[in-house]
């Protein structure tokens, strides 16, 4: 694997990585059996990393921050360094989303403390299952794993995000784009299966992830998502572009489609729907 890969990894491509290459496996599967799905059947050679306990720093109220705010840094160093990350680790990650899950999100969260061998794997555990990559119920060790691990060095998130504060001042600025990534229902205020309420932020235009995605479940072709964004973002630059989801996990399924498309990286929201709706902000349905 290079330095800087593509942000994608397809399910064959995998398989002769493992036969060739040294790398960190992934398995960010969420959900509250996520764990015991784990332990009961994952790719071989994968470890797992929890969304609510490794990849979010969850408050008891979603008012502060969104359901899912980044971690701290020395928590989420030594979380890398018990999965045997090393800023010189070859990572590939994956879920049972298509990457729209916590896959996404933890190569998000890579790329901005600048670790640039990470790798979402296409179409998921699902697609690698049928190219042939083998299964197990052993979940493997990280290199650096108890006390001696060395903790991943890191200062600051350096890809860029906004704040609830800025999400304000964009919704009254034709010049910036707020980009919804819930699925149109949700975006609509016909139905909120999570968050208190119903609607979406002012100004905000929907895009579903599930756009970035062909109909077998893998990434569109970097030239086609190009041309989606390239699109909507109307020559917007990627400083006047802010994307949001719920709790800033799925948005980073379009940061990285955007990615992949050799598009530079805008703003994510990370408190999203879940802090905008608790903070009597205004909202919008329809």
């Amino acid at each position: 694997m290079t330095n800087n890969p593509s942000p994608i990894i397809k399910p064959q491509e995998l398989l002769v990585l493992k036969e060739t290459k040294t790398f960190v496996l992934i398995d960010a599967r969420a959900g509250k059996d996520a764990k015991e799905r784990f332990a009961a059947s994952h790719l071989e050679g994968a470890q797992h990393a929890d969304l609510d306990s490794q990849l979010a720093d969850v408050k008891p109220n979603a008012a502060d921050g969104g359901r899912h705010p980044l971690p701290n840094f020395a928590s989420f160093s030594h979380i890398l360094a018990e999965l045997g990350i090393t800023p010189y680790s070859s990572v590939v990650v994956y879920d049972d989303k298509n990457g729209a899950n916590s896959a996404a999100r933890f190569w998000w969260m890579l790329k901005s403390i600048g670790h640039e061998a990470v790798q979402v794997l296409d179409g998921g555990m699902d697609a690698a299952i049928k190219a042939g990559y083998p299964l197990s119920n052993q979940e493997a060790k990280g290199k650096e794993q108890g006390a001696n691990a060395a903790t991943y060095p890191m200062s600051e998130w350096q890809l860029p995000m906004a704040d609830i504060s800025e999400v304000d001042e964009a919704t009254l600025d034709a010049q910036c784009l707020i980009i919804d990534v819930r699925e149109t229902g949700r975006y609509q205020g016909e139905f909120e299966p999570i968050d208190l309420i119903a609607g979406h932020i002012p100004n905000a235009l929907n895009i579903p992830f599930s756009s970035n995605l062909d109909r077998e479940g893998f990434f569109l072709p970097p030239s086609e998502l190009r041309e989606k964004y390239e699109k909507a973002l109307k020559n917007r630059k990627p400083g006047q572009v802010i994307v949001h989801c719920g709790s800033g996990v799925t948005a980073c399924h379009t940061l990285l489609a955007m990615a992949y498309a050799g598009m530079e990286i805008p703003k994510l929201y990370v408190g999203s729907w879940s802090e905008w709706s608790r903070n009597g902000r205004p909202m919008v349905t329809k």
